[in-house]
């Protein structure tokens, strides 16, 4: 079964396409739940109207699936509470920095 810690490494290789940081690091992960090899993850999008949230979505549940010991995994979209620069990490407002982003 795989740790928390496993389940984030993994979140930091997904990026949103529009933005240059991963969806952790973005704040966009708003829960995660391992319990004997099933993951639910909470999410959001940086916009409700985002035309890539299913890919998104569709690319976490891939990616998780492919650690040792993961039967199953489901991705639930929320939207409360709503997003917003203020759940970016240190890190990803770093990053965004360095891209010419006033964060």
């Amino acid at each position: 079964m795989p740790t928390r810690e496993e389940v984030i490494n993994v979140l930091k290789e997904i990026y949103d396409p529009e933005i240059p940081v991963n969806i952790w690091d973005l704040g966009l992960v708003y829960g995660i739940e391992i319990d004997d090899g099933k993951i639910n993850i909470r999410m959001t999008l940086t916009a409700p109207g985002c035309p890539l949230g299913n890919v998104l979505a569709y690319n976490v549940e891939e990616k998780l699936k492919e650690l040792p010991g993961v039967e199953e995994v489901k991705v639930q979209i929320v939207w409360e509470p709503p997003w917003s620069v203020d759940r970016i990490t240190e890190e990803g407002k770093k990053i965004l920095r360095s891209y010419g982003y006033q964060i």
